[in-house]
């Protein structure tokens, strides 16, 4: 027997599996109703109503005559809409016209109209018609002309001689067909990020349940946490908690323990927990209205209390998190920032974290803010603005260490500064 073969079967001697796993202690989890009734009092119109008037006023101060969206994360935005988010994000098949001075006309599968009838923002419904290889085959150039000569007539009545229109995503074939028709094509990300980047009193009042979401979430991770569990159990009590509550799905599955947890971004598996492991997690919760709630924690698995390394990791990572949150504050530059923020030390710097802040939305959005040593490789510049939301983080974990910490905070800019959005102890909660 070779040595490789002698280490799996010692693994699966000393790893049952699944099936030997600790049983999570609810089925169905209990439901917050102060939670679900906060959800149900945002005025939805309002929410949809702020969103189109910011894309407008973006596509205006673009010289955009309107734009095409197939993105699920940018429709919504548009229109207020959802119909089989996750699907579309690879399987396109409904997208809006958004004239700038004219309709929002959404476009939606012929058997799905019913979804849509009765919600969000658009004075007009048509049938789609989609052109992806999947849904056409080899009639996919018959259905492009279709769709391209639908594209272009509505740009033409609504945007008169002004023919540049702001798209999201496109095929090859499809983009041939509309600049056949004399459409100018625009990237639309620049105006809709810039949108999104700004938040209405309702679309703070969405995040923050979110953020309720995953903070009950986050309670009910931390009681099931004990030796024996796997990764994927304690994970699914995420899952669970926010579709349970009106949340939609976890875009990332970023826990992970013990020797998992350096270096970051492993996914969560089969692992059983043992106890004194790190269990690190990082939420990236889609929540009720499609927004998200994105925070990271780091705890010790009880029975063993933690040890110096690990108190040391944590009280790093802790220190960035805490610092950097301190300076942010509207009319900040993303660059004064960078050049302000906590010196990582030079241990840790080589698998610090990919950024150190990023724009909290529907998603992960605008801006990404880079490390100073990054800036002449991908960083630019920019400023913090009033009513941004934000997460700040933080990974401390030495190259070829044994484990690592990772914390993230998610915090309102306010006038007077930061505020965080999770009650989720932060400070010192590795010894909790």
């Amino acid at each position: 027997m070779t040595s490789e073969s002698s280490r799996i079967l010692n693994m699966a001697r000393r790893d049952p599996g699944p099936s030997a796993a600790v049983p999570i202690e609810w089925s169905v989890a209990p439901i917050d109703s102060d939670i679900i009734r906060r959800i149900a009092a945002v005025d939805q119109e309002r929410l949809c109503r702020w969103r189109l008037d910011r894309l407008r006023a973006e596509l205006r101060r673009r010289d955009l005559a309107g734009a095409l969206l197939t993105d699920p994360m940018n429709l919504r935005y548009a229109t207020g809409t959802r119909n089989m988010a996750l699907w579309t994000m690879h399987d396109g098949g409904r997208y809006a016209f958004v004239a700038t001075e004219g309709p929002v006309v959404l476009f939606e599968f012929g058997t799905t109209k019913h979804v849509s009838r009765g919600t969000g923002l658009f004075d007009e419904m048509r049938t789609s018609t989609p052109h992806t290889y999947f849904l056409t085959g080899p009639r996919q150039d018959e259905k492009t002309l279709v769709w391209a000569e639908e594209v272009a007539s509505m740009l033409k009545s609504h945007g008169g001689n002004n023919r540049r229109l702001a798209i999201d995503r496109c095929t090859p074939a499809g983009a041939v067909r509309l600049i056949e028709r004399g459409v100018q094509l625009v990237d639309v990300q620049p105006a809709i990020q810039q949108a999104r980047m700004i938040k209405s009193p309702e679309e703070i009042a969405c995040l923050q349940a979110a953020m309720d979401v995953c903070d009950l979430a986050i309670d009910r991770i931390r009681a099931s946490l004990r030796p024996g569990i796997t990764e994927n159990q304690l994970w699914s009590v995420l899952h669970e908690t926010n579709i349970s509550h009106g949340g939609e799905w976890i875009e990332c599955r970023l826990l992970s323990s013990g020797p998992r947890t350096n270096p970051w971004f492993q996914e969560s598996g089969d692992r059983l927990i043992e106890a004194g492991d790190i269990v690190g997690f990082d939420t990236d919760m889609v929540g009720p209205f499609g927004y998200l709630a994105d925070i990271s924690r780091s705890y010790v698995c009880p029975d063993r209390r933690p040890t110096d390394q690990q108190r040391m990791l944590y009280d790093l990572a802790q220190q960035q998190v805490l610092f950097n949150v301190e300076l942010l504050r509207p009319g900040l530059s993303f660059r004064d920032f960078a050049h302000a923020s906590w010196p990582v030390p030079d241990e840790f710097a080589a698998n610090r974290y990919m950024m150190m802040v990023h724009g909290v939305g529907f998603v992960d959005e605008y801006p990404s803010v880079a490390y100073a040593q990054d800036f002449a490789d991908w960083g630019y510049d920019g400023i913090f603005e009033e009513n941004m939301v934000v997460s700040v983080e933080s990974y401390m974990g030495a190259v070829g260490g044994s484990e690592g910490v990772k914390l993230e905070q998610q915090v309102l800019i306010t006038a007077d500064g930061a505020r965080p959005m999770s009650r989720t102890p932060l400070v010192d909660a590795i010894a909790i």
